[in-house]
């Protein structure tokens, strides 16, 4: 499957009006988003915890989270994203996607809509 990026926008959940608006990489593989710690701090984002995740090549590495606002495609959720290297790309998690109902069609490398947001 090729590469497919959404906008998307976070925002701290206790100053909304500080927001970090970027071009994300969608990551089926990835849980949690992934932002560059540079911009979680411009927007005041707490450090939460510390989570071991592994990495596409298979290496476990540790990293601080925290929580915030995400919005793209004209949905809003919340949750958890991972401090990364500062310049590191945005990833988009499939947390983020399926608390919305998006789901990505691997044949046209796009996110479309689910009818309704599974509950069974």
């Amino acid at each position: 499957m090729g590469l497919t990026k959404v906008t998307t926008k976070l925002t701290n959940i206790e100053s909304p009006k500080k927001s970090y608006e970027s071009l994300f990489l969608v990551d089926t593989g990835a849980t949690d988003c992934l932002v560059p710690s540079d911009e979680l701090e411009k927007l005041g984002i707490s450090k939460e915890g510390k989570m071991s995740y592994e990495l596409a090549d298979g290496t476990v590495r540790e990293y601080f989270f925290g929580l915030a606002r995400i919005e793209f495609m004209g949905e809003t959720t919340a949750g958890r994203v991972i401090f990364g290297e500062p310049g590191s790309e945005p990833l988009l998690g499939v947390t983020a996607l399926e608390s919305v109902g998006i789901m990505v069609d691997p044949a046209n490398k796009t996110l479309k809509r689910l009818p309704a947001i599974p509950l069974k």
